[in-house]
Parts: structure tokens; C-alpha cells; sequence
């Protein structure tokens, strides 16, 4: 997903509408989202994603469905500092949550199915992460001392211009797992990515996390590194409003 304020065009600020963002989408999309969304600024990140990623009518339905808008919230709040420090800007870019109500795994599964399931499914986990991701490959190898280690996704983000490598877990997260994934960080960086690049970033996706666990683990990690949980169904997004309601109160 491309960062949503890149788009310079006014939305409204205009005396000719053809000038503005209102212009750029369908009739078709406008109905979707003004009769789905109930906050301006929610209606203006939808219609700032449609024209970012070219959005069908079906699916900017299962964005807002899955509570795009509020996940993408919640991922801005929980940003670690180490990638807040990075020279890119961020906002928008990460989920607190990804859904993947179309893989359909029976349970119980391991790890490498869900990253099998994942990859056949590529083209609907590609809408989930954003447009601007791009895969490396999968179980990408790499080579420290005389062992062999294996990532399990490697992808590249054009705007971000760097790696992402995402580590796969079945189970909730738990602090131990920051070690190994800082780790192919620090291999990436020396060996993999290219001098014009920034520094890799690390995704550790779990079937669950205590975001209070996840704040502690991060607070002295050093590498930049995003936890996410990850949903087999689409979420309640009564639920999820509920979650950025009370983080916006905490945080006033």
C-alpha cells in the first residue's frame, strides 16, 4: 500500500470538481464508500486507496469489509521506534492485523502450510498487503558462518525501497521470536540488500498477540520490526473501531 498522502490532488478544495480526488474514482465506488463509511476521514482514505491501487468494485467492498481503514489505524499506533526512526515515512503502510479469510485452512495447520496456502493464494495476499509489495521469494536463503538459514517470504516495497521479510508464526506471539527475526535482519542488510536501499524491515506475523507483551519485547529490540496477528475470517469492525476508540483515549 502506497503512502496515502502522496496524492497531492485537493479532495475538495476546488471550484471545478474535475481538479479534485472526487474526480478520480467511479460513481460507482463513491456510493460504496459514502454509504459504507461514516467518517470523512475514513471516506478520503478509501477514495485516496482506490486511486492508488486501482481498486474494482468488489474489491474495495472486502477492504472496507475487513476494516482496512482501522487496521491500518491501529498499525500506525503500534509502529516500533526503531521504524519510526527510519528514514521513510510509514504512516499507512503497516496493518496491526491482516486478514486472510480466503485460505480456507483446514485445522489444524503448521507453518508451512500457511505459507504454501499463502503463496498459492498470491494474488489475494498481494490486495491484503498492498500494491507496492513485491516478492523476492520464499524460504529465501541465506548463508552466516557455515549454516544455512531460510526466511520464510521476502518481499520488496517500491516506495519504502527496501526489503520486508516476513516471518511466519502459528502460534501467539511470544518475545523469544524477536531474536531470530533481528537476526535475518542484520543477514539481509549485510548481504543482500543493495547499497541504494534502505534498511530491511521484519514482519512477524502471528496467530495471536498481547499487545502489551509486544510493546515491552520492542522497547529494547534494535532492529526495526513490525508484530501483526493475522485472521482466518474477517473481523468485527464494530470491534475494531471499539480498539481505535479506546487507543485515540489513551493516547489524549
Amino acid at each position: 500500500m502506497r503512502h496515502l498522502q502522496e496524492e497531492e490532488i485537493p479532495i475538495i478544495e476546488s471550484d471545478d470538481i474535475r481538479k479534485t480526488i472526487l474526480a478520480k474514482i467511479s460513481w460507482t465506488h463513491h456510493l460504496i464508500i459514502i454509504g459504507r463509511c461514516k467518517s470523512a476521514e475514513e471516506r478520503e482514505f478509501y477514495i485516496r486507496l482506490c486511486i492508488q491501487d486501482h481498486y474494482s468494485k468488489r474489491e474495495l467492498d472486502r477492504q472496507i469489509n475487513s476494516g482496512v481503514f482501522e487496521r491500518v489505524m491501529l498499525g500506525n499506533a503500534h509502529l516500533s521506534k526503531n521504524i519510526k526512526q527510519l528514514p521513510q515515512d510509514f504512516s499507512n503502510v503497516f496493518k496491526d492485523s491482516y486478514v486472510f479469510e480466503f485460505l480456507n485452512l483446514p485445522e489444524p495447520y503448521i507453518e508451512n502450510e500457511l505459507r504454501k496456502a499463502l503463496l498459492h493464494e498470491l494474488k489475494h495476499f498481494l490486495l491484503e498487503l498492498g500494491s507496492d509489495y513485491l516478492l523476492v521469494g520464499e524460504e529465501f536463503p541465506i548463508k552466516v558462518g557455515n549454516r544455512d538459514f531460510r526466511i520464510d517470504l521476502l518481499f520488496f516495497h517500491r516506495s519504502l525501497q527496501c526489503l520486508i521479510a516476513f516471518e511466519l508464526k502459528t502460534s501467539r506471539f511470544e518475545p523469544e521470536y524477536l531474536g531470530k527475526t533481528n537476526f535475518y535482519l542484520e543477514a539481509l542488510d549485510r548481504d543482500i540488500k543493495k547499497t541504494h536501499e534502505n534498511p530491511t524491515i521484519g514482519i512477524l506475523l502471528c496467530r495471536d498477540k498481547d499487545d502489551e507483551v509486544v510493546e515491552y519485547a520492542l522497547n529494547r529490540s534494535l532492529s526495526p520490526t513490525m508484530v501483526a496477528q493475522y485472521l482466518m475470517a474477517i473481523p468485527d469492525k464494530k470491534i475494531l473501531a471499539q480498539k481505535l476508540h479506546e487507543l485515540f483515549l489513551a493516547h489524549e
